[in-house]
C-alpha cells in the first residue's frame, strides 16, 4: 500500500508503524471520520488509548483490518451472514459485531464476548496495520462525548500533544460514522445506520432489522462517541 501513497504521507505511515510497535498512540485519516488507533496486541497501548480519550474501561474498542480474510483471526465462529455482508460492503463503512476469538485480549472488548471490525477504503490505516503485522484499534479521534474529527486540525484541537502523530490526510472524504451490523444473533441487527444505510443492507440480506440502541453501546463503535 506505500508505493500508491504520496511520499509524504508514506513518510508519516513509516513514522506511525514505528510507533505503533513500541506502543504509541496514531492519530490517522480513513474512508468515514479520523482513527485512533494502537496495537490491539500490546496491553499498553490498549489501555493508553482508554486514558488519552478519557474513554470508560467497560466501553469496547473496535478494531480495524486491512482485508476480510483477517476477520478470521480476531473472530471465532463467524456466520455466514457476516461474509456475505463483509464481500459486499467491505471494505467500507460497515462495522461488524461478532464473537471474538481467544486471540483477542478482554482488554479490547472490556470483558465482553464480542468484537467489532471494519476494514477501512482508505491506504493509510491499510498500510498502518500491513506494517504493523497485526490489527490496530480503530476507535474515533476524539475525546468521549466530543464530536468526531474530520481534519487532523480537529485532532489536534482536541488531544494537543497527547497522542504521539497525527498524520494529516486532508479532510475525510466520508464525514459521516460507519453503520454497525450486529451479526451474533440469528437475526442480523442494525445498532446504529451511518453512512450505509439500512436499505443497502436489505438488499443483501431482507431480514436485516434496526433497533435503536442506548448510548453507551453506540459509542462502542468506530467513528462514534455518546452524543
Amino acid at each position: 500500500m506505500l508505493a500508491g501513497l504520496p511520499s509524504n504521507i508514506k513518510q508519516q505511515v513509516e513514522e506511525g508503524v514505528s510507533i505503533l510497535k513500541r506502543g504509541g498512540i496514531v492519530a490517522f485519516p480513513t474512508d468515514t471520520v479520523y482513527g485512533l488507533g494502537a496495537s490491539a496486541n500490546i496491553r499498553q497501548a490498549v489501555a493508553l488509548v482508554y486514558r488519552v480519550k478519557e474513554r470508560p474501561r467497560d466501553m469496547p474498542l473496535p478494531l480495524l483490518l486491512a482485508r476480510i480474510s483477517q476477520m478470521g483471526e480476531v473472530a471465532e465462529p463467524i456466520p455466514p451472514i457476516a461474509w456475505l455482508l463483509a464481500e459486499r460492503f467491505l471494505p467500507g463503512a460497515l462495522t461488524l459485531v461478532l464473537p471474538k476469538s481467544k486471540s483477542v485480549s478482554d482488554i479490547v472488548t472490556a470483558g465482553g464476548m464480542t468484537v467489532a471490525v471494519r476494514v477501512p477504503a482508505h491506504p493509510v490505516p491499510v498500510a498502518l496495520i500491513d506494517g504493523l503485522g497485526a490489527p490496530i484499534l480503530g476507535t474515533s479521534a476524539n475525546l468521549s462525548g466530543r464530536p468526531s474529527a474530520l481534519t487532523a486540525g480537529e485532532v489536534y484541537s482536541q488531544f494537543d500533544n497527547r497522542v504521539d502523530l497525527v498524520i494529516d490526510g486532508g479532510r475525510c472524504p466520508g464525514g459521516r460514522e460507519s453503520t454497525i451490523v450486529d451479526v451474533t444473533g440469528k437475526t442480523p441487527v442494525v445498532l446504529r445506520e451511518g453512512a450505509l444505510a439500512l436499505r443497502e443492507l436489505k438488499q443483501v440480506c431482507d431480514s436485516i432489522v434496526f433497533k435503536k440502541c442506548s448510548q453507551a453501546y453506540d459509542s462502542i463503535v468506530f467513528g462514534k462517541e455518546a452524543e
